[in-house]
């Protein structure tokens, strides 16, 4: 695979390893957020003159692109967001107030991303609900022998990491489902890695939702989807007020629009949604097969290279996908991260908004190298010829 010159952000002597924190953008999308703000930029949904009909329908396409990128049963199961977080708190915020109460349980795990922990606790408080959280097998996986032998009928919520930002493990997303809906909790995904790395079908998964950011997924900032099913989506209530998300205001009493418009208040994030449509298509001509297999090799090598440096300890699953963390003995993840980048070489070091799993680790914070589609042989090169580096300085 080779489409680093379709990404201006990559110069040939900068080895880019933080795509699981935001990936860079090819030139496709930079050009479509351009052309969007600039000689197509109109309101959507609002103006009856052409150019504002015009933003309305490449809008809704790329709702429909979101869609079929997911495998939704239709474009109306899909609402845009900022990012992932703001899905999750929609979730927590509407459905979850309406449907959790005292003495409710929610499930989560000891890898959940900060963003898939704090809005269920700041519920729990709200509501009476608590908390339970699964451990992780020795390899790294979220323990669903243990998720299935502590889910009651009082969990009405199962939240689990699809792809591990951390570790790189794979949810067996179907069994956690069919778990879930034995004991008729519904189970939400955090779909941030595994979106832009594994094809994904939210039929086939059976979850209930599915949440991913756009920015991941070599578009911008700033614009993410939440997917529902279509019935629980048009079940939850408003969460924010404002105008688009209405039917009819008065001072006696307002109406709101069907799902998905009840949940976009306000003039939404148009070119956003544009440059998220132009990652879709981006991603979909190289094909989400390709780049899973391309990102497992590249994860593959670097694990087996660092494990061959003396004091590298590796963390999580051998088959991890596009994401290795690792730390060196003796020395700081921080201390790695910048001899790495004296080397050239970008890389995420800290607790990648994971605390209680580096809890569970038994570590302060881990080294992690992070592989896009743009990713090749002479990133896992260059990042091992760093941590050598790093040995040497620190002895």
């Amino acid at each position: 695979m080779n489409v680093r010159a379709d990404f201006p952000g990559l110069p040939q002597d900068w080895h880019y390893l933080d795509t699981a924190a935001t990936a860079q953008k090819p030139q496709a999308v930079i050009d479509a957020i351009a052309r969007n703000y600039g000689e197509d930029y109109a309101t959507v949904h609002r103006g009856v003159y052409r150019r504002s009909s015009d933003m309305t329908l490449r809008y809704e396409a790329a709702r429909k692109a979101a869609a079929d990128f997911i495998g939704a049963a239709s474009p109306d199961e899909c609402v845009f967001v900022r990012g992932a977080t703001e899905a999750v708190n929609l979730v927590a915020d509407s459905w979850g107030q309406a449907n959790l109460g005292d003495g409710d349980r929610i499930m989560l795990s000891v890898l959940e991303h900060h963003s898939n922990i704090v809005p269920w606790q700041m519920l729990a408080e709200r509501v009476g609900a608590t908390i339970d959280v699964a451990p992780l097998t020795e390899d790294g996986h979220i323990d669903l022998d243990w998720v299935e032998a502590n889910l009651t009928e009082r969990h009405k919520l199962v939240a689990l990491c699809h792809l591990s930002n951390s570790l790189g493990s794979v949810l067996d997303a179907r069994r956690a489902a069919d778990l879930a809906h034995k004991v008729g909790a519904k189970l939400l995904l955090d779909g941030c890695q595994s979106a832009p790395r594994l094809a994904i079908d939210v039929q086939a998964m059976d979850c209930d939702f599915y949440v991913f950011s756009g920015h991941k997924l070599y578009g911008p900032t700033g614009i993410g989807v939440l997917w529902a099913k279509g019935d629980i989506l048009n079940a939850m209530p408003p969460w924010q007020g404002g105008g688009s998300m209405i039917d009819k205001v008065s001072f006696e009493g307002t109406t709101y629009a069907p799902a998905p418009g009840r949940f976009e208040a306000g003039t939404p994030h148009i070119v956003g949604a544009a440059g998220l449509h132009a990652a879709i298509d981006y991603v979909n001509a190289i094909g989400v097969d390709a780049i899973e297999r391309h990102e497992r090799r590249l994860a593959a090598k670097a694990r087996e290279a660092l494990g061959q440096v003396n004091s590298v300890s590796l963390f999580g699953p051998n088959d991890g996908v596009g994401i290795v963390s690792f730390a060196v003995e003796g020395v700081h993840p921080h201390d790695v991260a910048t001899i790495l980048d004296e080397e050239g070489v970008a890389i995420r070091a800290g607790h990648h908004c994971c605390q209680p799993l580096m809890e569970a680790l038994n570590v302060p914070a881990t080294a992690r190298a992070s592989f896009g589609v743009y990713s090749d042989e002479s990133d896992v090169e260059a990042l091992v010829r760093g941590v050598e580096r790093v040995r040497k300085i620190f002895g």
